[in-house]
């Protein structure tokens, strides 16, 4: 898939500084073709611009609202996912007793990678529960089936998503969760516009984001987000999402709770 980062990364390779120059103004305007446009109540039209500038390298040198977004872990990655020290660090098998889940409830783990959030999960809302295991690499796709096969689980659901899409049905969420993924969405708020049209009225919305206020989390900047920040971003009018509850039970990250609204 073409972004306007990647394209932006790669003209400085190869331009000379007047074509490069030009490049750049290319790129940003079809940028600016990607913002998100909103429908205000009094049929205004605000706009929340993403943009381009310098940035920090393990970023991709566009904002939002502020915020650098940061360059997605490929699947070559997955295996920091699945490190062994992991749980020791992060303590990520507390999420299900801190988010109260039960048996039978729909959940969405996105950005799953490699499921080892979503295996933690499924445990969780079984028997009669499913999660559905997004993720816009197929590659990751196929470790969490291999991963699904060797541990015999079968409720969880893989699922191809966008970058502006998770492709879940409308209305068919109890929850969605993000581990340390929603600062790496390319478009934040096409993926948050669709994520709220899949859940459940007063469906969940779960950040678990490496906590930025705490220099000693031993994380890329890039990579942390604020609890600030995080409200100013999800907890939006238009999104239908409010800011219930931040849990603060893991010893690097945040749990970020966020509830949907009634639809205006």
């Amino acid at each position: 898939m073409r972004t306007a980062s990647k394209n932006f990364l790669s003209v400085n390779r190869f331009l000379s500084p007047l074509s490069f120059s030009l490049a750049v103004l290319l790129v940003f305007a079809s940028l600016q073709a990607d913002e998100p446009t909103l429908e205000k109540s009094n049929d205004e039209k605000a706009r929340y611009s993403y943009s381009l500038r310098d940035h920090d390298p393990n970023g991709i040198g566009k904002f939002y609202l502020g915020r650098e977004i940061a360059r997605v872990m490929g699947y070559q990655g997955a295996p920091w996912l699945e490190r062994k020290t992991r749980e020791q660090e992060e303590r990520l098998s507390l999420l299900p007793k801190a988010l109260k889940l039960k048996p039978g409830m729909a959940v969405a783990d996105i950005g799953a990678g490699s499921g080892v959030i979503s295996v933690i999960l499924a445990e969780h809302v079984s028997p009669d529960g499913k999660v559905y295991a997004v993720d816009v690499q197929q590659e990751m796709l196929d470790l969490l089936d291999k991963k699904m096969k060797k541990q015999g689980v079968d409720n969880i659901v893989p699922v191809l998503g966008t970058q502006k899409s998770p492709g879940l049905k409308p209305e068919s969420i109890d929850l969605a969760i993000m581990v340390d993924v929603y600062h790496e969405f390319e478009f934040p708020y096409e993926m948050m516009q669709e994520i709220s049209k899949a859940l459940k009225p007063q469906g969940r919305v779960v950040l678990v984001e490496y906590r930025k206020e705490d220099p000693a989390v031993p994380i890329k900047l890039v990579h942390k987000m604020s609890e600030a920040q995080a409200k100013k971003e999800v907890a939006r009018p238009e999104l239908n999402l409010k800011w219930k509850e931040t849990i603060g039970i893991l010893p690097r990250q945040h749990i970020l709770v966020f509830e949907k609204t009634a639809e205006k």
